[in-house]
């Protein structure tokens, strides 16, 4: 609308990845030097990694558009195939010619090795380049393993390159992958641009587009641009194309403070899009009285939903509720016992060392590791413990929220994107009792994790004492069960196609916190449709495009832009 006006040619801030308006900030032009040395010196495994938005796609297109003639490309964007597909997919790309009667794996194979050799002949060059690769499957990523034998005695006949959100650099390093992992040779994670950076873009991208050197930006414009992005290219194209559109209206060649203002302003309508702040993490210096305050609070709330004799020497409660079940989700009541048993007399246990694996024999006869283990009163009386009983009361009526013991099945991989606490339901009671001393541990039992660390998590013992525990400890011990608390409104209204609201902008905004692009507009349309549903393939769950209670209980877990309730 505004290039006439302004004099470009085509618009200077699309978010389609073009390479002639790559800028070469010093971190991409870090990254491409990476690329291009991994190429040429045949390293055969690179990976780049960057947030999203921040140019990895762009980038490899430039890449790509530098290479000569004797370097054959093979490019896959969408990482969602089978590994049949995989093969079949990067010999279409190297446009080799494979037999109708081809239908097993072997037979891609060997067609693709004969055309390597083939290429390695003639001096040329082979590259596999592989986007959004963060959401490969392990199968796939085992075959791409098995790829890189493709070799001849001295060099590699194909160089493969993954470029992926920030996620791929975690998913590599889970001790599945772990031969993947150490056949990578170059790496490079790719960083936002630098405030002094953002003017250089924004004036090259307007050159690039054909201004005239009509139209500028003031300093508070560039200021402003940079303090809401925060360097992310993508969010700089989104602010600068609005901000053009409002000078446009305005008569004006100059950008000002004021208008960037109202551009942001615009874009993000009434959503606040920074994340909140992990409640949970606050210290816990007045758990009991904190805890019987929010027992109480439940018991009101959800009008007779059942706590037990797990917590009753904190409380006394004797409510008979139902197991409440949906379609999808399972919320429901605390199982009954007896009695529930004291927390344990205090005994010295060390931390879990926080080495590849966890010793199997205790240092000495006082180190009951096994008091990691809880069993389902304490584990479930910890998780009440750690939730935040303040920030369920804010703003939120008690006779309009529900509480839930939200329970699902996953792999122990999806463990890192957990923002909150949860107990997971150990796998083998008698391996876990096998690295500790005494009694035998209960059936079932579980590990409470408060918080997930970069190598591992900070997990809450029997006596409520924090202790670190490695990734290997985790992935070792985990039963697949997981279930944390959920705090809900009209868990019972699912989202579907056609319904729009600031519901849709916080499901919108949730499935772009955890890398699944859909732009906030508050209406469920296609796009939306299509990313929900891809989430719930990766998750397991029937790829309906439909939010209903399951959902909306992961996001509440992995998503800060989804809190507290739908």
């Amino acid at each position: 609308m505004y290039n006439s006006f302004f004099g470009f040619k085509e618009n200077p801030f699309s978010l389609t990845p073009d390479p002639n308006y790559l800028y070469l900030s010093q971190y991409h032009k870090e990254a491409f030097d990476h690329l291009l040395y991994g190429i040429n010196e045949r390293k055969g495994f690179i990976v780049v990694t960057g947030g999203i938005g921040t140019g990895k796609t762009t980038l490899c297109r430039a890449l790509l558009g530098s290479l000569d003639s004797s370097t054959k490309t093979a490019l896959i964007f969408n990482a969602y195939i089978s590994d049949m597909e995989f093969w079949r997919t990067i010999n279409q790309e190297f446009g080799i010619e494979t037999a109708v009667a081809a239908q097993s794996k072997k037979d891609y194979i060997d067609a693709l090795n004969q055309f390597l050799l083939e290429t390695f002949s003639q001096d040329g060059n082979a590259i596999l380049l592989i986007d959004e690769a963060q959401n490969l499957s392990h199968t796939v990523l085992e075959q791409i393993r098995m790829l890189s034998n493709l070799e001849t005695e001295k060099e590699k006949l194909i160089q493969i390159v993954l470029v992926g959100q920030s996620e791929l650099r975690e998913l590599l390093a889970t001790p599945s992958l772990r031969q993947l992992d150490e056949r990578i040779m170059v790496r490079y994670d790719l960083k936002p641009l630098d405030k002094k950076d953002v003017q250089g873009y924004i004036e090259h991208r307007l050159v690039v587009a054909g201004g005239k050197g009509n139209l500028r930006f003031t300093r508070g414009a560039f200021e402003a641009i940079y303090a809401n992005s925060r360097g992310n290219p993508r969010r700089i194209n989104g602010i600068c194309d609005r901000a053009l559109l409002i000078a446009y209206y305005k008569d004006e060649f100059t950008v000002s403070k004021s208008m960037v203002q109202k551009a942001i302003r615009d874009i993000h309508g009434n959503a606040t899009l920074e994340p909140k702040p992990m409640a949970w993490l606050k210290k816990r210096t007045t758990a009991l009285s904190m805890l019987v305050l929010l027992l109480l609070i439940t018991i009101a709330a959800l009008g007779g939903w059942n706590v037990r004799k797990e917590i009753s020497g904190l409380i006394s409660g004797k409510q008979e509720g139902a197991v409440v079940k949906t379609e999808t989700a399972l919320f429901r009541p605390i199982p009954a016992k007896s009695e529930a048993p004291p927390l344990p007399a205090e005994s010295k246990v060390p931390p879990v060392p926080a080495e590849s694996e966890t010793p199997s024999v205790p240092a000495g006869p006082e180190m009951k590791v096994a008091s990691l283990f809880l069993d389902e009163d304490e584990s479930l009386a910890g998780l009440f413990r750690l939730f935040d009983a303040k920030e369920f009361q804010k703003d939120h009526d008690a006779n309009e929220i529900h509480l839930g013991l939200f329970s699902f099945y996953t792999e122990p991989e999806h463990y890192i994107m957990f923002r909150k606490p949860f107990r997971v339901q150990v796998a083998d009671p008698e391996l876990a009792e096998s690295h500790g001393q005494g009694d035998p541990l209960p059936s079932p039992c579980y590990l409470l994790i408060r918080e997930v660390t970069a190598d591992g998590a900070v997990a809450v013992d029997a006596e409520g004492k924090e202790r670190p525990i490695t990734r290997d400890f985790i992935l070792t011990h985990w039963g697949k069960e997981v279930s944390w608390m959920y705090p809900y409104v009209n868990y019972d209204v699912a989202f579907a196609r056609g319904m729009s609201g600031p519901d849709i902008i916080k499901l919108q905004q949730a499935l772009n916190e955890l890398g699944y692009s859909v732009p906030p507009t508050g209406l469920f349309a296609s796009l939306t449709f299509e990313q929900v549903t891809r989430f719930q393939d990766d998750f397991g769950l029937v790829a309906n495009g439909i939010v209903g209670t399951r959902i909306k209980g992961l996001l509440y877990q992995m998503s800060d832009q989804y809190e507290l309730h739908p």
